[in-house]
C-alpha cells in the first residue's frame, strides 16, 4: 500500500493549502508533524478488496477526508487538554494560542466536508453523523473526568464515538467509493468498528506504559487530565494496588503523583487485563472479514494482529 499511501500523503497537503500564507501555516502544521495515518490505510485497504492493484482517486479522497477529520479532532483536543506538544512538536495552540487553533482545527473539519460531498451525497452525510458522534463520545469523555467511579460501561461508549465511529466510517467510505456489494460494506463497516476499540485500548495501555520519546507526547497524560481509561478503572478494582490508586485519582496530580499512579496501574495487571480486551475486539474484528472476498481482507486480519505489537514489553 505504499503507493497508495503516498498518493493519500500529496493529497493530503494539497487540501490543507488555502490563500492566506498563515492559515496554510496553522492547518498544514500537524501534517508535516506525520502520524500513523492509518485511517486512511484503512480506507484504502476497504477499497482494494476488488482488486490488488492501484484504487481510484476518488478512495484516496477518501482517505483524506477521513485524515482530516482525525486532524481537525487533534487541534481541538489539544486546547481542551491545554496541550504543549503533539507528535513531537509544538502543538497548535501552544505555538499560535487556542483562538488560531480552533479555527485552524475547524477549517479542516469543513475540508473534509468538502471532499466528502465531491464523493456523493451517502458519503457527505456519513462523514457529517460521524462528526457528530465523536463529538457526542468526546462529550461523554469530559462528563466523567477526574471520576474514579468512572465504569467500564462509560468508558466503552465514549471510545465508540470518539475512535472506533471515525473507523468504521473510514472502511465504509472505501468500500462505498469503491462499488463494493453492501454486503461487504456492512462487513467492513463492522471490522473498522471493532478494529477502532481496539486501538483506543491499545492506545490508552500505552498512555500508561509508554515513555514520552514513544509517544511524541508527555506520558500519562489521561491520568494527568483526569480521563481515566481502561487500565486505571481495572486497577482501581484490584485488591492490592487500588486502594493506594484510588487515594490519588479525582484532582490534578503533581509529575511524581502521576508516575506513582501510572506504576500502581502497571503493577496490578490491568495493563494485561486491558490488553486482553483489546485482543477480543481485534478478533471480532476478524471474524467479520468471512464476508469479504479479494486481496484485502489478509491484510486487514493481519493488521489487527500487529496491533497488539505496539505496547512496549518493558
Amino acid at each position: 500500500m505504499e503507493g497508495e499511501l503516498a498518493r493519500v500523503e500529496a493529497a493530503l497537503r494539497t487540501a490543507v493549502v488555502t490563500d492566506d500564507p498563515f492559515l496554510t501555516e496553522l492547518t498544514t502544521h500537524l501534517v508535516a508533524a506525520g502520524g500513523k495515518r492509518w485511517r486512511p490505510a484503512l480506507a484504502i485497504a476497504a477499497g482494494r478488496c476488488r482488486s490488488a492493484g492501484e484504487v481510484s482517486d476518488e478512495v484516496v479522497l477518501g482517505g483524506v477526508a477521513v485524515e482530516l477529520v482525525h486532524l481537525g479532532s487533534l487541534y481541538h483536543d489539544d486546547v481542551m487538554d491545554e496541550a504543549a506538544t503533539r507528535r513531537g512538536v509544538e502543538s497548535v495552540n501552544a505555538r499560535w494560542g487556542n483562538l488560531r487553533a480552533i479555527l485552524a482545527g475547524d477549517f479542516l473539519l469543513a475540508k473534509a466536508s468538502e471532499i466528502a460531498a465531491s464523493l456523493g451525497t451517502e458519503v457527505a452525510a456519513l462523514l457529517a453523523a460521524t462528526i457528530g458522534d465523536m463529538c457526542a463520545g468526546q462529550v461523554r469523555e469530559l462528563q466523567t473526568a477526574f471520576d474514579a467511579r468512572r465504569n467500564e460501561e462509560q468508558y466503552l461508549a465514549a471510545i465508540a464515538g470518539k475512535t472506533a465511529s471515525l473507523a468504521a466510517s473510514a472502511c465504509r467510505i472505501g468500500a462505498l467509493v469503491a462499488g463494493l456489494p453492501r454486503t461487504e460494506v456492512e462487513a467492513l463497516t463492522r471490522f473498522g468498528q471493532r478494529f477502532g476499540m481496539a486501538f483506543q485500548i491499545v492506545d490508552d495501555v500505552l498512555d500508561v506504559v509508554a515513555t514520552d520519546e514513544q509517544l511524541g507526547k508527555p506520558a500519562g497524560n489521561d491520568l494527568a487530565e483526569g480521563v481515566y481509561t481502561l487500565p486505571v478503572i481495572r486497577a482501581l478494582s484490584g485488591t492490592e494496588q487500588g486502594p493506594e490508586l484510588a487515594t490519588l485519582l479525582g484532582r490534578p496530580l503533581a509529575t511524581a503523583e502521576i508516575e506513582r499512579a501510572r506504576a500502581l496501574v502497571q503493577a496490578d495487571g490491568a495493563v494485561q487485563s486491558a490488553l486482553g480486551l483489546a485482543r477480543q475486539f481485534c478478533d471480532e474484528a476478524t471474524a467479520t472479514l468471512n464476508a469479504v472476498d479479494g486481496p484485502c481482507a489478509g491484510d486487514l486480519a493481519a493488521t489487527a494482529e500487529a496491533l497488539l505489537g505496539t505496547v512496549p514489553t518493558s
